[in-house]
């Protein structure tokens, strides 16, 4: 698996700086350059950096600048590494480690003693995100920062926290008759899908207790109109099951039912454990969420009045009457909740939030998740079957290239959905015609996109960059560019030849039948003298392999014929 990390070199000498670069560079190193700190502050505040590498003599007043810079800016994973002269005296060494550094290098320099030093904090730098990861599946941001910054997490009362409980219907019975991983794996299935739609309405997954799922909105995040978002989310995992059970119908197999059930009301929400943490939340509201799933009919969502006096005027609801909550006793007024207000829905007919009601909840204009699957399935279905290159695994590589380039390039992330889109539509052409494929691209780009919530604004951002994926069109943003460069990302990697065999066959599908001389020549040509890569990031990532591919060309060309 690659990984890559940003190397940012604070060095005024001009021949340290390159010597180092061309050391460090190759292996996933996205080598910068800065001559001082001031010149190097506008890539420390844009990009994570996670190595830095400065002299030791400018280090003496940047070491507390970039102290303060990764405290307010949050980078909790950097490692700082100086520069000394051979006599630099220990002195000095001392106070820069006391000041945050972590190590130091020495002139004249010891490459490879220098490239194992890198490659350790890099292996303590990608583990230190992988730790970050797990505890931010663990827990609610909020509390991962208060347990920074004090070791402990107060216990919090909400007044009015959401509590969703789903429950898939006669599971025992299902159990008996599948074999336990063929079990698991479908349960991951679901909760995967789960964990999904939780996240896109910024609601917290708390726990799974055997097939039951439990999450919660208006407790640990700051966000508008949690009992909407919980609505909307419950509503998008029912659609998501009935999906599923109509597939699994036409296909005539077994299929999963769903019963989901929320409730508002007072919560206490804490850590528990000494050894190994749990967050989890307490209070009568849990019981009564419960209740609500375990009484609802397969397939459908029951939601109290509690959550309907708050969210009727966007939802449809049929009222159920008052059912008894056991063992507190006692009864609460039902609703079993159908679907959005047609006036309230994206598309009319109750399936999405429109952009309005998508922004009343904090929600991003833009229904991204949905206009995903939409273009994959459009792709999946109608490309014809001779585009064996400009196929879905194509346009997925090249998403997945994109993510990574916006990541090292520091692109915000309103920018990197727009930049995502045109990746996902790029090829999109291809269904209707292998010519001027990029303006069918661009044409359905301005006829679809407005369904899922995109402004005309950012219509003309993404049309902008699928065009510069035109031979005759150079990009002129950092998202053009990133497009570019990630749509040809495979020139550089050793997964080269394999997807360059299938533009082969494409090209003799489209009657284009090259001998392997022209097929060596073709090539060449291409990578000589028509590509480049335009972002710095992509020229110290891809470039090494890319010279790499040519000088394996340039043999096989001088290589005696067989």
């Amino acid at each position: 698996m690659e990984r890559f990390i940003n190397i940012l070199i604070i060095e005024e000498d001009r021949k340290i700086r390159i010597g180092l670069k061309e050391m460090l560079t190759g292996g996933g190193n996205n080598v910068l350059l800065a001559k001082s700190l001031q010149d190097a502050l506008p890539t420390l505040e844009k990009k994570e950096i996670g190595i830095v590498i400065i002299n030791i003599e400018e280090s003496k007043s940047a070491l507390s600048v970039l102290k303060s810079l990764k405290e307010r800016i949050g980078f909790n994973h950097q490692y700082i590494i100086l520069i000394a002269n051979e006599g630099c005296s220990t002195m000095k060494l001392v106070k820069g480690i006391k000041q945050g550094a972590v190590d130091y290098i020495t002139t004249p320099f010891n490459p490879n003693l220098i490239r194992s030093k890198i490659e350790v904090y890099k292996s303590l730098f990608y583990k230190d995100q992988r730790i970050g990861q797990l505890l931010g599946n663990i827990f609610p941001e909020n509390i991962l920062t208060e347990l920074s910054n004090s070791g402990k997490y107060s216990p919090k009362r909400v007044q009015n926290g959401i509590v969703l409980f789903t429950d898939f219907v006669d599971f025992s019975s299902k159990a008996k008759n599948i074999s336990p991983l063929g079990l698991i794996k479908r349960l991951e299935f679901y909760f995967t899908k789960f964990d999904s739609i939780i996240q896109k309405y910024n609601l917290e997954k708390i726990k799974t207790i055997g097939d039951a799922y439990m999450a919660l909105a208006g407790v640990t995040e700051n966000q508008p109109r949690p009992a909407i978002r919980a609505c909307l989310a419950a509503l998008e995992i029912r659609d998501f099951m009935r999906t599923e059970r109509d597939i699994a119908i036409a296909l005539r197999r077994d299929f999963w039912e769903i019963r989901i059930g929320l409730h508002m009301g007072p919560l206490v929400a804490g850590i528990i454990g000494s050894s190994k943490y749990s967050f989890d939340v307490w209070g009568d509201t849990v019981n009564i969420a419960s209740r609500a799933e375990e009484v609802t009919k397969s397939g459908h969502i029951t939601i109290t009045s509690n959550i309907f006096d708050g969210i009727g005027s966007y939802f449809d609801a049929d009222p159920r009457g008052k059912i008894d909550i056991h063992k507190r006793g006692g009864s609460i007024e039902m609703f079993y909740l159908k679907k959005v207000k047609d006036q309230h829905s994206m598309d009319g007919d109750g399936l999405f939030p429109s952009t309005k009601l998508r922004q009343i909840c904090g929600l991003p204009s833009i229904d991204f998740d949905q206009m995903r699957a939409h273009i994959l399935t459009r792709l999946r279905s109608l490309l014809p079957e001779n585009v064996l290159y400009h196929d879905v695994p194509h346009t997925l590589n090249v998403e997945k290239a994109a993510i990574r380039y916006a990541k090292l390039e520091g692109i915000e992330s309103d920018e990197l959905l727009l930049l995502r889109t045109a990746v996902l539509y790029h090829d999109a052409g291809y269904i209707h015609s292998t010519d001027d494929n990029e303006d069918f691209a661009m044409n359905m780009v301005e006829y679809m996109l407005p369904e899922f919530g995109y402004t005309e604004d950012q219509i003309s951002v993404v049309k902008g960059i699928i065009e510069a994926t035109k031979s005759s069109v150079e990009p002129r943003t950092i998202l053009e560019e990133i497009m570019c460069d990630a749509d040809h990302d495979y020139l550089g990697r050793p997964d080269y030849y394999a997807i360059a065999n299938k533009l082969r066959k494409e090209m003799v599908n489209f009657g284009e039948v090259l001998t392997e001389d022209q097929w060596l020549q073709y090539q060449l040509d291409f990578l000589e003298h028509k590509h480049h890569f335009y972002t710095d990031t992509a020229q110290n990532i891809r470039d090494i392999g890319k010279k790499a591919r040519i000088r394996e060309l340039h043999k096989k060309q001088l290589a005696p014929k067989t």
